[in-house]
């Protein structure tokens, strides 16, 4: 795809994955990128880099302080974030950024290791009830979709919020090594980061987050089936800093749409288990706007916001 009258992009572009590598923003984000430049969408070279901390906000103030304007560096980000920010009172919001698209969706999925005493949901389920405290449950960011999902999970089973114990990661990997070394009774995430270690026999898929069982997971019950009626789906996408101009944010949406298009995107969606629920610029806007009172309603329910 040519560059732009003004001449952009005319060097490397950035996007950065506010998290550690090998959780499901840096997956993303690194997938995102070899498909830009794989699929001949991107003129110039397109390299990821990772900003951890506060589930994401620390990466979000990064860019709408040090990047407003500069079209060159855009930021993965996701559902976790809308809840990340108002958990951490963030001072920055993605009302400052530039919403360019929608990318991904996928469901959650619970996990215990392979010896664990927990065959079934159910066994969780009742162990949860019986002493809430003593189920630690390993996932993502505070206030992120991982523990919206316990945290409703707990509201239909009666436990009180303060009963959770919910150990926040900050990426997918941390997670990952502390249910294989039994540290947690129980992990939450979305599917593609627990995935392998499933297929491997390392861990045990007890129940998924959405209305019907997967095609990828036919044997593994939705939490509705185990008798627990929630459901959850999360999502991720991009979006660029503040002030970007109306040319370059346009030269990025058609670069998202044709990178969205792609065979080589559409073969990653599918490797993934990914949904594709692509939106772009001013109907993202609007998902944001819709998620942020969403969110902030189930927060204050489950008492992680006041």
């Amino acid at each position: 795809m040519a560059a732009t009258a003004g001449g952009f992009p005319d060097k490397a572009l950035q996007i950065m994955a506010p998290a550690n590598p090998g959780g499901g923003w840096d997956t993303t984000a690194r997938m995102l990128a070899q498909t830009l430049t794989a699929a001949g969408v991107s003129p110039v070279p397109v390299e990821v880099f990772n900003v951890p901390g506060a589930g994401g906000t620390v990466g979000l103030a990064q860019m709408v302080s040090q990047n407003a304007g500069d079209p060159y560096t855009i930021m993965m980000m996701g559902r976790v974030m809308v809840g990340s920010i108002l958990t951490n009172q963030a001072p920055v919001t993605l009302a400052e950024t530039t919403p360019l698209a929608r990318l991904t969706a996928e469901y959650e999925i619970i996990v215990v290791p392979k010896d664990s005493p927990y065959q079934t949901m159910q066994d969780l389920v009742d162990a949860f009830k019986a002493d809430p405290k003593s189920i630690a449950w390993a996932g993502g960011s505070a206030g992120g979709t991982d523990h919206i999902l316990i945290g409703q999970i707990a509201k239909v089973l009666g436990v009180a919020p303060e009963g959770i114990n919910y150990i926040a990661y900050s990426g997918g990997g941390e997670a990952a090594a502390s249910i294989l070394g039994g540290q947690v009774a129980a992990g939450v995430s979305g599917i593609g980061e627990f995935v392998d270690f499933i297929e491997s026999g390392e861990m045990r898929a007890l129940a998924v987050s959405s209305a019907d069982r997967l095609e990828g997971l036919p044997d593994t019950p939705t939490l509705v089936e185990s008798g627990v009626d929630v459901t959850l789906l999360n999502w991720r996408g991009v979006v660029g800093p503040p002030n970007m101009s109306d040319e370059d944010k346009a030269w990025w949406i058609d670069a998202l749409t044709k990178t969205n298009e792609s065979a080589e995107w559409q073969e990653i969606l599918a490797t993934n288990g990914w949904d594709n629920v692509f939106q772009t610029g001013d109907e993202f806007g609007a998902t944001l706007e819709e998620d942020d009172a969403v969110i902030g309603a189930v927060l204050k329910e489950i008492g992680l916001v006041e």
